[in-house]
């Protein structure tokens, strides 16, 4: 008798495919969107600091609730530079109680950014802070020597950022600073002394009042000591300089905004505020990522002038035809004139490779 032709019972007639159980796939049942949620009652605030993938947002500044809290940074985002100075739109638990955890949804379109890169051949920028609008390089007058090139770079950075820069020269004690301050006359560029006992402290710190301010110097010159000194009790390490190298040591490890309250007594002050913003200190600064055009954009005089240059023209001392070196030449500039364009053709060919 063939199989075909059994009527009997089955005991596999009682099992289905409806009775296979199998483990759902998450990932499968969920829908594929790249739309994301509008998070309309996200919270906005500064980013004043990260450590360890965690950021110190400011949130509600200026205001009876401002308070600190800790933020992660969403996943959407993770290709976004973050930055001390960003204005970051915050859900989530915003509270800033112990234990708590915001999380970083997005940035607000910044008014300036301060990159640097590794080298002038490097192409990769690294963001240095955001919404900064003055930049004060810190520079000593010995102990160790004054960099020309390095302060040079700077005035570069700052200048393609669109960031006005001011200048502090410590330990004017130990050396004439005369000299060296020779090399950025005819720069639009407030320039502040300070020797050991004698730190214009309120003199600075009226410059700071409703500013965000960058702080930028080689290590060792006394930015951290200048910090300390502006914002009592902000704690930033201080170190020495080699007495055999005559480099200073790294003591800041991490870009921090710090508040500086200007005190009502201060000559001249009847109070206000700012932001301190302190990086730490760096031996070389890259230009990779500069555009020479914003150099000559910074001297706006000297850039009307330049419009009559011949197309490709490079503004420096040996550029024929320069509508620049014709009017000095020609007596036109005037004395400051002639200061501001050799400042100018100084940074022009301290950026040169990129003509």
């Amino acid at each position: 008798m063939s199989w075909l032709d059994d009527d009997g019972d089955d005991e596999l007639d009682d099992f289905d495919e409806s009775q296979i159980r199998s483990r759902p796939n998450p990932k499968a049942n969920r829908p594929r969107t790249k739309r994301r949620p509008a998070h309309t009652d996200a919270e906005i605030g500064r980013v004043l600091g990260v450590d360890r993938g965690r950021y110190a947002v400011l949130i509600g500044e200026g205001g009876d609730d401002e308070h600190t809290i800790t933020a992660a940074r969403a996943r959407e985002l993770r290709r976004t530079p973050i930055v001390t100075g960003d204005a970051a739109r915050v859900v989530g638990d915003v509270t800033g109680e112990e234990g708590t955890l915001g999380r970083i949804v997005g940035i607000l379109e910044r008014s300036s950014l301060l990159r640097r890169s590794a080298d002038d051949t490097d192409q990769v920028e690294r963001v240095i802070v955001a919404n900064a609008d003055q930049m004060l390089i810190v520079v000593a007058a010995a102990d160790p020597e004054p960099r020309e090139r390095l302060v040079d770079r700077y005035l570069v950075a700052a200048l393609d950022a669109g960031i006005r820069p001011l200048l502090v020269v410590t330990k004017t004690d130990l050396a004439d600073p005369s000299a060296f301050l020779k090399h950025v006359e005819g720069l639009d560029l407030t320039v502040f002394t300070s020797a050991q006992g004698e730190m214009p402290v309120d003199e600075i710190g009226r410059a700071l009042i409703g500013h965000s301010t960058v702080f930028v110097g080689h290590s060792g010159v006394g930015k951290s000591t200048l910090v300390n000194a502006l914002v009592p009790g902000a704690g930033r390490a201080t170190g020495h300089v080699n007495e055999v190298t005559g480099r200073g040591r790294h003591t800041s490890s991490s870009t921090v905004s710090l508040r500086y309250l200007a005190p009502a007594l201060a000559p001249g002050s009847d109070g206000g505020s700012g932001w301190v913003i302190d990086t730490p200190g760096v031996r070389s600064f890259g230009l990779g990522h500069v555009d020479p055009q914003n150099i000559l954009a910074a001297f706006t005089e000297l850039a009307a002038i330049a419009e009559n240059c011949p197309r490709g023209c490079t503004h420096r001392v040996d550029a024929e035809d320069c509508a620049l070196n014709e009017a000095a030449a020609d007596g036109a500039l005037g004395e400051a004139g002639l200061a501001r364009l050799e400042s100018l053709q100084r940074l022009l060919a301290t950026f040169a490779d990129k003509l």
